[in-house]
């Protein structure tokens, strides 16, 4: 038997899986990660504390698989997926970081993207790079640490520095320091990755008076990223594939080919849809980025992100204690008919795509004498699907301007997707069906799946997609003229979230 082990490092957890080559899951290990909020608006961790929890969960997950006869040598490759955006520098020579990793919720560098708005350079940034200008991506996250941290910019000058975002972090790690390297995925979530010319930008580093020497190698997706030390794991094991989480998730969810699209429901929501091997930019406040590739082919997908998705539901446990465990939210929703009126939008840290209203704050409207946590926990399920419903039309009216037929089905993932009441309200919105895999495990089976291609496990993408197995399909049961007055319910609320 051959198998993969995944790394799968999260903003709210650190997990690894053992997959056999049929993509079921042999083991697993999750270890949850402390979020730091030192100032409003600021989130960080600590990079050796996902170091260390990563290590735990990949050894506990072989100790699991060990129980099924599976021994480290068994491991074929190790593939790593990660949240983006999320930065870290480091000393070269110690391997240690220099200030907690700024997290890709962060907002801290949103007055620099104000001042590259006010200089006319949006239209530049996005021809470039796909992307929009916002604190969100790496960059300006980066230039904020090298104007901030007393002595960084003079040790980044003289090459002792190096920035990654996680898996290039990890990489480090794992290689004892002689790797440094990303894939094109990642790198196209910094601001400084010219998706076009598949190389870092001088341009953009000298706007922002980054160092080139900072950054790490990029490589495709699916590709030889060194070695684990033996002692870490019990194996040298071979790197052998790298994908930003959304991208492994798209790649996981066999979504292979121009159309096809999925949407994760995680911390965020993160829906991406494939456009082959064209750039095009999109019309509608979305983002163009680096699909997880297998080979040196350029590939690409359109991306709209939610930032408050599933964590909406941890609010609601840490904030309001409206329950006392996650999982309960879906009984205490379904305990009423609908949110009796109340909308919520969870702009905790302003709202992203198609908006892109980083000044937004979460309202809650609708509220009556009548109101019950019930209602509230319904609307805040209920927020998760209509800033995913927007999201998806805007992506259909994109498909739609550059000739090809709109999303004809939504493939779902992440932790929130087990909700029923929830996957159900989103296919009435979006008027097509929902489907669920049996295996939702989706972000880390396609880092495992990048690194079986590269290591010889699997012959191509035909192959990963025959592998590729639905559990449950949601179907519509609104009709579009009652989903339509909903979005535009939707429509309005958003709208109050932003002063005047």
């Amino acid at each position: 038997m051959t198998y993969l082990l995944a790394l799968d490092q999260g903003t709210s957890s650190s997990r690894s899986i053992v997959f056999d080559a049929q993509g079921r899951v042999v083991a697993l290990a999750q270890q949850e990660l402390a979020q730091r909020y030192p100032r409003p608006g600021w989130v960080e961790h600590d990079p050796m504390e996902i170091w260390r929890d990563q290590l735990t969960t990949a050894r506990q997950a072989l100790q699991q698989a060990a129980q099924q006869g599976v021994r480290p040598g068994d491991i074929h490759a190790l593939g790593i997926t990660n949240q983006r955006e999320t930065t870290v520098l480091w000393n070269r020579k110690t391997g240690q970081p220099i200030h907690p990793a700024i997290v890709w919720q962060d907002r801290r560098a949103e007055a620099t993207c104000a001042q590259l708005r006010e200089q006319g350079l949006a239209g530049l940034i996005q021809s470039k790079t796909g992307l929009l200008i916002d604190a969100y991506f790496s960059a300006t996250k980066l230039k904020w640490l090298l104007d901030h941290i007393p002595g960084a910019r003079a040790q980044a000058d003289r090459g002792e520095l190096a920035f990654g975002t996680i898996d290039s972090w990890l990489i480090w790690q794992l290689t004892g320091g002689t790797v440094h390297a990303t894939d094109a995925s990642n790198a196209s979530r910094t601001m400084l990755f010219n998706v076009r010319s598949n190389q870092w930008d001088s341009e953009l580093l000298a706007l922002l008076s980054i160092p080139a020497s900072l950054l790490p190698e990029v490589k495709p997706s699916s590709a030889h990223y060194g070695q684990v030390r033996p002692e870490l794991l019990g194996h040298a094991m071979m790197i052998g594939g790298v994908a930003g989480d959304q991208q492994s998730a798209l790649f996981g969810q066999a979504c292979f080919k121009a159309g096809m699209a999925k949407n994760t429901y995680g911390t965020g929501c993160f829906m991406l849809m494939h456009t082959g091997q064209h750039f095009e930019l999109s019309g509608n406040g979305l983002i163009t980025t680096r699909a997880a590739q297998p080979t040196a082919q350029t590939e690409f997908a359109i991306e709209g992100s939610v930032f408050v998705g599933g964590a909406v539901v941890q609010w609601l446990r840490d904030g309001l204690h409206a329950i006392s465990d996650s999982a309960e939210v879906q009984a205490l929703a379904q305990s009423v008919p609908d949110s009796g009126g109340v909308m919520m939008v969870p702009a905790f840290t302003g709202l992203g795509a198609p908006y892109w209203q980083p000044d937004a704050r979460g309202t809650l409207t609708g509220l009556t004498r009548g109101t019950t946590l019930a209602h509230i926990a319904r609307a805040a399920l209920e927020s998760i699907a209509y800033q995913s419903a927007a999201l998806l039309r805007a992506m259909s009216l994109d498909a739609v301007s550059a000739g090809a037929a709109p999303v004809a089905e939504l493939r779902v993932d992440g932790g929130a997707c087990v909700n029923n009441l929830l996957m159900q309200f989103q296919a009435d919105l979006l008027g097509i069906a929902v489907i669920r895999p049996a295996v939702t495990e989706t972000t880390a089976l396609g880092a495992a799946w990048l690194a079986g291609l590269s290591s010889g496990v699997y012959r191509n993408t035909d192959e990963l997609a025959d592998l590729w197995r639905a559990e449950r399909t949601f179907l519509p049961t609104l009709g579009a003229d009652r989903a339509a007055e909903l979005m535009a319910q939707w429509a309005h609320a958003v709208r109050q979230t932003v002063a005047p």
